[in-house]
């Protein structure tokens, strides 16, 4: 894996109208080659940090860069480049795919939107299908005839099909049975290693993160509150809000069993957020420091990095 980040976000916010302030000072780097997962209660941000990431929402203030260039520039100059380079897989894999075209059609038409010699293009897309097992009768069907694990694996060949570096997976087995969201999990890191992926994982599903990601990012209100090995941070947890994500994760193994915290009161409102710590109104450990002062995000000496004044894990 490159040392040189693929994507770099440097103290971004991102407001939209009403004052909604989605990101508030969020700072993250994704390396060549790394499978990160992105958790936290729906409004954390979660989604806005992706689409910021990618160039489909520009950022309020702060700097984005993408291959060490401002993200600003490749879209003023190069949109297409980046798209190629690009691309995410949505939440609901069907509502995705036009359900006018049948698939095979779908999936040969981002190579002829950036205009892929067509002989090149024959070649990806029956590699695809090979790899992907869309057989002939699959890619003549349009999207509401095929089951859910079949949809999921079009909007990956689709995706694919421009040979991206970066795939953004929006909740990737979201509505999925058990076996078959194993079966997808195993193909995403088999895809991985073949074509040099990066991968950013959305999911709300901590199963799907745990057996996927080598990092973890926890969100809340706007902000990263921790990032670390995904091991470590199940294990053991620095801010209090990862700790109370993770105790909702079932463990077969008896010895590492801990009590599920109950978060207290409601998400306070991003148009109004609390004053200090975010995450004081609803905090187990809170203390007045916390009501006053906005901790900043800090690398702790196993290297993960947690936005609290008092850490549980030093």
């Amino acid at each position: 894996m490159s040392e040189a980040p693929l994507v770099e976000l440097f103290d971004v916010d991102m407001v939209f109208a009403g004052g909604v302030q989605a990101l508030a000072g969020v700072s993250l780097r994704l390396a060549r080659g790394e499978i990160v997962g992105l958790v936290g209660e729906s409004g954390s941000g979660k989604t806005t940090l992706c689409r910021v990431a990618m160039g489909l929402e520009n950022a309020s203030r702060g700097l984005v860069r993408f291959d060490g260039r401002p993200l600003q520039d490749i879209l003023a100059r190069e949109p297409l480049a980046l798209r190629r380079r690009a691309q995410m897989l949505q939440q609901d894999a069907v509502a995705s795919l036009s359900p006018r075209l049948r698939v095979r059609s779908l999936v040969e038409e981002p190579l002829a939107i950036h205009a892929l010699d067509k002989v090149e293009g024959r070649r990806r897309i029956a590699e695809l299908f090979s790899r992907l097992g869309l057989s002939a009768e699959v890619a003549d069907k349009f999207p509401h005839q095929v089951s859910g694990g079949q949809a999921r694996r079009i909007a990956i060949a689709r995706a694919l099909a421009l040979r991206p570096e970066l795939v953004v997976a929006d909740e990737p087995t979201a509505g999925l049975d058990v076996s078959v969201q194993g079966d997808l999990l195993n193909l995403l890191l088999d895809l991985h290693a073949e074509f040099a992926l990066t991968y950013l994982i959305v999911s709300h599903n901590l199963a799907v993160v745990r057996r996927i990601t080598a990092r973890t990012i926890v969100m809340y209100l706007g902000q990263i509150v921790e990032s670390a090995p995904t091991l470590a941070l199940f294990e053991r947890p620095a801010h209090p809000y990862a700790a109370a994500l993770v105790s909702t994760h079932p463990t077969l193994d008896p010895r590492k069993r801990r009590a599920r915290i109950v978060l207290k009161g409601e998400i306070p409102s991003v148009v109004n957020p609390p004053s200090g710590c975010r995450f004081h109104t609803r905090c187990p450990h809170a203390e007045a420091r916390c009501r006053a002062e906005m901790p900043a995000l800090r690398t702790l000496s196993d290297a993960r990095e947690v936005r609290c004044h008092f850490p549980l894990a030093v």
